[in-house]
């Protein structure tokens, strides 16, 4: 396995990895084995057709994502943490190239922590601002955030008060129809 990094802007990164044949042919091999229990060939039981049939039919492209599934999570992973990448966000995958016994080629993208650099902000005096806090307005706070918090609870064997709320059942005739 091999990769390169091009840096983007944005504090954004491309790495370009290689996965050599001898890998991705594993990769093939298991996805096979992931599927053959599904393939049905005549002359052959179900999920008994060997791999080169199966290739030989429908072509060597039947395995290729699930190989891939199997072959980027690893890749990426060892290519990520050999970069030295502070890699910030999920990976973007792009296939370059997929073939049968050539290598496999594909792109993560990733945000990357960006780098930062500080100006001179020692000496900077900055003037303090002093606010004064009224008991009205504490008061108010209160209030606030008591109205916030309430709860309607129902109340029995009493009638119906000012700032109360009701709930009315109500069915309206006019000459005698609804």
């Amino acid at each position: 396995m091999s990769y390169t990094v091009e840096n983007l802007e944005k504090s954004m990164a491309k790495i370009t990895i290689t996965v050599d044949a001898d890998a991705f042919e594993e990769a093939m091999v298991k996805s096979y084995n992931k599927n053959k229990k599904n393939i049905s060939i005549q002359g052959f039981r179900k999920g008994k057709a060997p791999r080169k049939m199966v290739e030989k039919l429908y072509g060597p492209e039947v395995f290729y994502e699930d190989a891939a599934n199997f072959a980027i999570p690893d890749a990426y992973e060892e290519a990520a943490k050999e970069s030295g990448l502070e890699i910030v966000s999920r990976p973007e995958i792009d296939v370059v190239e997929i073939e049968k016994g050539k290598d496999f080629i594909f792109t993560a993208t990733v945000a990357v922590k960006p780098e930062v650099t500080l100006g001179d902000y020692k000496g900077i005096e900055v003037e303090k601002k002093t606010v004064k806090v009224m008991a009205a307005d504490v008061n108010a706070e209160i209030d606030k955030v008591r109205e916030q918090n309430s709860r309607m609870i129902t109340v029995e064997n009493r009638g119906i008060k000012k700032d109360d709320t009701a709930v009315i059942y109500f069915e309206g005739f006019v000459d005698g129809e609804p």
